[in-house]
């Protein structure tokens, strides 16, 4: 057997990895440069995206396959007829080129959001403009490959490739919070890798197989099925339970380590931590690019389980109910919007996986098209928060920051309104209330009456959450009795002077404009999605 390989497939991931080298590169021949490692990190970004496009108008059923075992002397990979190409290890449809397409969309607009606020050269010795560049697109690439993955083998690198550098970046800051932070993001990763290795070796035990395949679990099912009469059979029968149970075993300890990444609750008590910690592109990437990672990897393993006709996950259910209700009540609480952002990735996390209670297409999809709504809103909603903290940097990440925002810059709040109406499923954010509906669907078809009663509820929380933000937004502030105005404040001694960067603001216009586009046209993302 050798290995068929079309390098075309493999553009999206191979472009971050071109990118990181050039990022090394740019950094010895022009060190003192502080822009240079995000201009070609971004540039590799939007590379990687535009490489997912031949992917995206992929009907029903068809794939891009690559790195697919052949016969010896057999150059091809395209499977060939009574099944002379074996099982490929990249295997990306419509809704994995999705996927893919968001997660280097995303991390474009986190690339400029950590654009340098200066032009001036960097002081010799510092390394962090290349380095964080670097784990960028390192994330990226392994969140990329991820979604595409079909073996064991890659599947799992690639989702610590997708963690760890993050956690580097979390911690790069040097600050107490952030190390706090990354700290906690390495322990709850490593009890994640330990789940996940324990979920794949019943996996194997249990299909025999090291591919993550509808036809490997029907296959681990049709050999124990086919023994012969008597004894033999009830054997096959006996076996094939046992091998069934430890199958569903293997699963929900993958939804467990993959709960870590989703910021599941009760996985969840490094996020609040670890996104206060950080910078706001750093933040920005732990919610958009690592949780579609995060969902990629666990749809990977549930596609191939669906195959089996797998009666709904109660633990999918319970681990929904508690991240929606933890996450908003958690939320409520909050003053500093880092902070609330994070709590909402929990509840958002938990309207993640809440169509997964149905292992079936219908609930892969709905699952998928919340996350991007989810994405679109989150981007928009850091991208304001950027901008806001640029200028005023003391106070810039307070809620009460935003009081009167619709006075002083209107086009910055009617963004953030938005996003955050989407985020709550209410009008302006029509793409919101669709996600919502969509991932409603396969409870109700499932008949999780109590389930579906949960997620209205904390629907009517969610409302509560973000229209206390976007209150403050319209309303205009009281001025307290010897306040200092924003301007004075903003450029006080020993206070940080206000920088507007033109690249966050422009990441913020192009993240608002997708999300109206998609607020118009909903049904763009379900075509994307196949």
């Amino acid at each position: 057997m050798s290995l068929a390989i079309d390098y075309a497939v493999l553009l999206p991931a191979l472009v971050p990895l071109v990118g990181i080298v050039a990022v090394l590169v740019a950094d010895l021949v022009a060190p003192r440069l502080r822009r240079l490692p995000y201009a070609v990190a971004g540039l590799a970004a939007l590379g990687s995206a535009s490489a997912t496009v031949p992917g995206l108008g992929l009907g029903s059923g068809s794939t891009r396959s690559t790195v697919c075992l052949a016969p010896a002397g057999d150059p091809s990979g395209v499977p060939a007829v009574d099944g002379l190409v074996g099982p490929c290890f990249w295997q990306a449809d419509a809704l994995g080129a999705t996927l893919q397409l968001a997660a280097a969309l995303s991390a474009a607009v986190c690339v400029a959001l950590a654009w340098p606020r200066r032009s001036r050269r960097r002081p010799a010795g510092t390394t962090s403009e290349p380095v964080e560049a670097v784990l960028l697109l390192a994330a990226l690439a392994g969140t990329v490959v991820v979604a595409a993955s079909r073996d064991v083998g890659t599947w799992l690198v690639a989702l610590e490739l997708a963690t760890l550098p993050v956690i580097v970046l979390v911690a790069l800051s040097g600050r107490r919070s952030a190390v706090a932070g990354a700290t906690q993001l390495l322990v709850t990763s490593l009890v994640s890798f330990a789940l996940l290795v324990l979920g794949i070796a019943l996996w194997f035990a249990a299909t025999g197989s090291p591919f993550l395949t509808p036809d490997a679990v029907l296959g681990s099912v049709g050999s124990v099925g086919s023994a012969g009469p008597g004894g033999a059979g009830g054997t096959s029968v006996a076996w094939a339970s046992v091998s069934g149970g430890v199958l569903s075993l293997a699963t929900v300890l993958v939804v467990a380590g993959v709960g870590f990444k989703l910021s599941l609750v009760p996985f969840h008590a490094w996020t609040p931590t670890a996104y206060s910690g950080s910078s706001i592109a750093v933040a920005t990437f732990l919610a958009t690019v690592s949780k579609v990672a995060a969902l990629a990897a666990l749809l990977v393993v549930l596609r191939a389980v669906a195959a089996l006709g797998t009666p709904a996950l109660v633990a999918m259910a319970v681990l929904a109910a508690l991240s929606m209700t933890l996450g908003n009540v958690m939320a409520l609480r909050q003053h500093d919007v880092v902070r609330l952002l994070a709590w909402s990735t929990v509840a958002q996390a938990g309207w993640v996986v809440l169509p997964l209670v149905s292992i079936s297409t219908l609930g892969v999809t709905a699952s998928a098209t919340y996350l991007l709504t989810y994405v679109v809103a989150t981007l928009v909603a850091f991208g304001a928060v950027a901008v806001t903290v640029g200028e005023r940097p003391r106070d810039g990440r307070r809620l009460t920051a935003y009081d009167g925002l619709w006075q002083r810059a209107p086009w910055r709040a009617g963004a953030l309104v938005l996003a955050l109406t989407s985020l709550a499923g209410l009008p302006p954010g029509v793409i919101g209330l669709v996600g919502k509906v969509t991932a409603l669907r396969p409870v109700v078809a499932q008949g999780w009456v109590w389930l579906a009663v949960i997620a209205a509820v904390n629907a009517v929380l969610g409302v509560a959450v973000y229209l206390r933000w976007v209150r403050g937004i319209i309303t205009a502030p009281e001025p307290a009795a010897g306040a200092v105005p924003d301007a004075a404040s903003s450029t006080a001694p020993g206070t940080a002077r206000a920088v507007t960067r033109p690249a966050v603001v422009l990441a913020l216009v192009l993240s608002a404009a997708v999300l109206v586009v998609v607020s118009v046209q909903p049904d763009l993302l379900l075509r994307l999605l196949g």
